[in-house]
């Protein structure tokens, strides 16, 4: 199967690095299109892959298939071999309903903490919002749960690496880039996110990538 990903900027878009970590989990050859984000061509040249003008967007034989969860229901299906869903109903169901959300929820998060991999770890000038705060313990809580629950076989959420890590990848990078204190299970996790060779891959990338369109 043919497969393209269009993704943005690696340093800033978390949306395709959700994409990406799962599209590496099914060890399938893609080819990588990076549109940077913010230029006077970028939204029309997203236009011409994507329907929405957003990123990331997962070309298939058979069409466009956007928005990351959409693309990772997909490719859970199309590699169900690679159990990208835990094993058992029930962790399935959690597997999900953490990734749910995580895509509609954390607001505060995502507007006080932006994801800036290039960023060199340090805290806000301000104090965090409460809101902001709330949205991190909710999130530790979150971790700690599956990890106690369904995390018996791996360092991962469910054991082995997911669909739901690769969710939560980009907050625990966001996390890291504001120096946020975490409890130690919650520490201990990002930190197998961070060693994940995938999001390394990712990481190192965006260490290194240009700004400009290509």
């Amino acid at each position: 199967m043919s497969l393209t990903l269009i993704i943005g900027n690696k340093n800033y878009s978390s949306w395709s690095m959700r994409a990406a970590l799962v599209l590496e989990l099914t060890e399938e050859p893609y080819t990588e299109v990076r549109i940077p984000l913010y230029q006077q061509a970028s939204r029309a040249r997203l236009l011409s892959h994507s329907p929405t003008g957003k990123v990331p967007v997962l070309l298939t034989e058979e069409g466009p298939i956007w928005d990351s969860l959409a693309i990772a229901e997909y490719l859970a299906e199309t590699y169900s071999e690679c159990h990208l869903w835990p094993r058992g109903e029930y962790a399935r169901a959690v597997a999900r309903s953490v990734c749910a959300e995580m895509h509609s929820g954390f607001a505060a998060l995502r507007s006080h903490l932006p994801m800036d991999l290039r960023r060199q770890p340090k805290p806000l000038a301000q104090a965090l919002p409460a809101a902001v705060q709330e949205d991190i313990g909710r999130i530790c809580a979150l971790w700690a749960d599956c990890r106690q629950r369904f995390g018996a076989d791996g360092a991962f959420l469910f054991g082995h690496a997911g669909i739901a890590d690769a969710f939560y990848a980009p907050v625990a990078a966001r996390l890291r880039g504001y120096a946020v204190a975490l409890p130690e299970p919650a520490a201990a996790y990002a930190e197998t996110l961070y060693q994940w060779p995938a999001f390394q891959r990712w990481y190192q990338a965006a260490l290194q990538e240009s700004e400009t369109i290509e």
